[in-house]
């Protein structure tokens, strides 16, 4: 089967589906006017190391102002915004802040979620949340739909519990990935490969 992408309705579910499994950006961010935003996002990934930059996509929303999501609205207009890394005991919390809420409705309130202090940027972090990136706005493309903010990490925050020797430890980090639809895994099941010289 070919699928060329110029004559099917949705390339969608075919680079949704394939693109597997998508780490997800759980962006908090802050209105001009003090209002507080957050939404998982799974277009999403590292960018550089030197700087640090990670970005997340959005698609366009025509029932916002000026067509964008809150978060990169938001992200453009404050050029501060906070990824927190979704694990197992949030799931369900971030599913719960993808629903379509109205302007001004707090999608922590919806969720049931506390707010903790960044120290760098204004939006606050996702409270009990082991990893977390503050950022300052690098740039944005907007790219077909959507749009791709890019943000550049002024602060980690990594809880003891994720670390070893002061380092961040992926075998103790249990993040939650984007499959497509409804599904989602876990990245409990590792295996280890050596790089070859």
């Amino acid at each position: 089967m070919k699928v060329d992408p110029e004559t099917v309705d949705s390339f969608y579910r075919t680079l949704a589906g394939a693109v597997v499994p998508r780490p997800i950006a759980w962006v908090s961010s802050m209105a001009a006017d003090g209002g507080l935003n957050l939404a998982p996002y799974s277009f999403f990934n590292v960018v550089n190391v030197d700087p640090p930059v990670v970005m997340f996509a959005p698609s366009a929303r025509p029932d916002r102002p000026e067509g964008l999501a809150d978060s990169a609205r938001n992200a453009l207009e404050t050029e501060e915004f906070v990824v927190n890394v979704v694990t197992e005991p949030f799931a369900e919390a971030m599913n719960a802040t993808s629903a379509t809420l109205a302007p001004g409705e707090s999608e922590f309130e919806h969720a049931g979620l506390e707010t903790t202090p960044s120290e760098r940027v204004d939006p606050p972090r996702v409270a009990g949340i082991e990893v977390a990136f503050e950022c300052e706005l690098y740039d944005a493309v907007e790219i077909g739909s959507n749009t791709m903010v890019l943000g550049e990490v002024a602060l980690a925050h990594l809880a003891d519990g994720v670390t070893t020797d002061g380092k961040l430890d992926v075998t103790k980090v249990d993040a939650v990935g984007r499959l497509s639809g409804s599904y989602y895994c876990h990245t409990g099941d590792r295996f280890r490969m050596e790089r070859p010289d």
